[in-house]
């Protein structure tokens, strides 16, 4: 176990050295107002540490995987939201082979990660003001579990550029050898719901099928592979992955293709929405400095402070409403019951419309609107940021679709179908007044 520690803090250290611009975004957001490692979480592990501690929930151990099933009992997470990465790219990443693939399970706010033979299950979670928050729990047995905080070894991937610069989540997709190894050297990508399938999920096992799509999945690389002489065809369409890996050892079979697509869009947008939390708390903090020294009102906004909040404003609204979503060519199908767990999960609307129905024709969602719009780190933007969202959705969503509209992917329908859905299911949201200057 400490090796396995000291090896990734090696990396690490190697990484910033070379990457010093990743020390400057972690101290914006080290200090205050955001004072993001002095903060007490207000999360779902913190919550359940609380609830094991007082004695009320007892998290039970089996041989198999450990504390992995309670876990996932105690949160809500659903088994069937499993997906199998083989790529070297966590912090157990030794014991991650193609054999040997690393579990992901998740549910809105939480992501769980179980490694065979790992020392610890890692955790991520999102804390509405902090964003994410790294934990781990040790796999053996113990009189007493505890959730361990991480203290910032995780923040050398998990605050940066491909994060949007705050504690959060990425998904990463590269070119893998037969140990697991990535050939970073052939590229690497990050994926959201704008990522060409094409260039989605190297280093992952997918099961579904997809038509004549092709992704990187399933599929190992030779050292420097050009992306276009990926034999993506072997791992097409594959309903059943155990021709890949031995799946015996985990919660489910799959790796199921639609909880994959929900997770590229899930971690784009909770990064966004700390985003546009820290920016906002950010610019009022300076602009409450800058009142101070120049004798302004205690209340005055400038011009500077809305244009930060605006520029964050309309990179979550377009996320939100799904405005640079890859279009699909060919339907998507899953092989496992996560579609229906996920569906099941939806708040709905007199005519029984909700936003996490899926698509999976040419689309993710049948209504494109994240669900994450119910979501605490959503309630909790604040007031200044959370009005410019509203009032640039108002927007769209009452307006016409034009041929140069960036939300052309919404038909007049889709725009008053998703406002009435809204209307109805978060009553509260269009009751916020609109911010003026």
């Amino acid at each position: 176990m400490l090796s396995t520690y000291r090896i990734a803090a090696t990396v690490a250290i190697a990484f910033l050295v070379i990457n010093p611009s990743l020390l400057f975004a972690q101290l914006e957001f080290e200090s205050p107002p955001i004072s993001y490692s002095d903060t007490t979480p207000n999360d779902a592990i913190s919550a359940l540490q609380k609830r094991i501690d007082s004695g009320d929930f007892e998290l039970k151990h089996d041989d198999k995987n450990g504390y992995l099933a309670a876990v996932l009992e105690a949160l809500n997470i659903p088994q069937s939201s499993q997906t199998l990465v083989f790529s070297k790219t966590s912090l157990q990443l030794r014991r991650i082979t193609p054999k040997r693939p690393r579990s992901l399970y998740f549910n809105d706010e939480t992501y769980i990660g179980w490694v065979q033979d790992g020392d610890v299950i890692e955790i991520s979670t999102v804390d509405p003001e902090l964003g994410g928050v790294f934990y781990t729990l040790p796999v053996g047995k113990v009189e007493h579990p505890q959730f361990v905080r991480d203290r910032g070894q995780c923040m050398t991937c998990h605050a940066s550029s491909r994060t949007e610069g705050v504690p959060g989540h990425l998904m990463r997709s590269v070119f893998t050898d037969r140990s697991g190894q990535p050939h970073f050297g052939s590229g690497t990508y990050t994926t959201k719901q704008s990522s060409p399938f094409m260039k989605r999920w190297g280093g992952w096992y997918v099961s579904g099928t997809h038509g004549e799509m092709r992704h990187m999945g399933n599929v190992l690389s030779q050292k420097n592979q050009r992306p276009e002489d990926l034999d993506r065809e072997h791992g097409a369409n594959a309903t059943d992955i155990s021709k890949f890996v031995e799946t015996a050892p985990y919660l489910e079979e799959t790796s199921d293709i639609v909880a994959l697509m929900v997770l590229g869009h899930q971690l784009q947008m909770h990064n966004l929405l700390t985003r546009g939390n820290h920016e906002t708390r950010g610019a009022l903090h300076y602009n409450g400095v800058m009142n101070s020294a120049l004798d302004r009102p205690e209340k005055f906004v400038s011009d500077s402070t809305h244009r930060r909040v605006e520029s964050v404003s309309k990179k979550i609204v377009r996320c939100l409403l799904f405005a640079d979503e890859f279009q699909l060519t060919s339907p998507i199908k899953g092989v496992s019951s996560f579609q229906a767990d996920f569906e099941a999960q939806g708040i709905r609307d007199g005519q029984g419309r909700s936003l996490r129905d899926f698509d999976l024709q040419t689309r993710t969602f049948k209504y494109p609107c994240s669900y994450l719009i119910y979501s605490d780190a959503f309630d909790s933007l604040p007031k200044l940021m959370k009005e410019d969202v509203v009032k640039r959705m108002l927007n769209v969503l009452n307006s016409e679709p034009t041929e140069d509209d960036e939300y052309r992917n919404l038909s007049t329908t889709e725009r008053k179908n998703i406002l009435a859905i809204l209307r109805e299911t978060k009553p509260d949201l269009f009751a916020t007044k609109t911010a003026s200057r």
